[in-house]
């Protein structure tokens, strides 16, 4: 074989090979399907993801079918667990959702007692961040108490969602 048809040959193989490099990733559009058939909401629906899984994303691709469990804290996770990677896509407020409905005060009994454990939950429609924090003081659904990290931490103001949950005010996840 001359040396130009071992190169053609080599040149060609790499233009083969290209769309195999190109599907290394996941389908994110295959993971919003799965999300909404666990679910049982397309996305933007009562219950269903708040937005399309973020297509900056690159997961590796899992071999097998992506494994859905959820709501917690307002989101499904999805989880590959024979490559090793897990995202929270937040999902809408109803038809089971936990986190993320209207505030609205049932009842003025305090749901959140000093020195409880609380997750500070904040975000938009297409993410959402949490952390966990201490309650500097008891409220009810809709209250403004003060939480902090530790003692020596600065306290930050937020609302009570519901038991065991805190809302910096001014994000808007609803």
């Amino acid at each position: 074989m001359s040396r130009i048809a071992a190169i053609s040959a080599i040149t060609s193989l790499a233009f083969l090979a290209a769309p195999a490099q190109a599907q290394q990733f996941e389908n994110l559009d295959r993971l919003d399907s799965i999300v909404a058939m666990t679910v049982g909401a397309n996305i933007g629906e009562p219950g269903g993801a708040a937005a399309p899984v973020d297509r900056r994303l690159k997961l590796a691709v899992c071999p097998d079918v992506p494994q859905v469990s959820g709501p917690v804290f307002g989101a499904a996770m999805v989880e590959c667990k024979s490559v090793g990677w897990r995202i929270r896509v937040p999902l809408t407020p109803g038809d089971g959702a936990s986190y993320g409905r209207p505030i609205v005060a049932q009842a003025k009994a305090p749901i959140v007692k000093r020195g409880d454990p609380v997750q500070l939950m904040a975000g938009g429609a297409s993410f959402t961040v949490s952390k966990l924090m201490i309650a500097d003081e008891d409220g009810a659904v809709g209250d403004m108490i003060r939480v902090r990290e530790d003692r020596r931490s600065d306290p930050v103001l937020a609302q009570v969602v519901e038991m065991g949950i805190v809302r910096i005010p001014g994000f808007k996840g609803n």
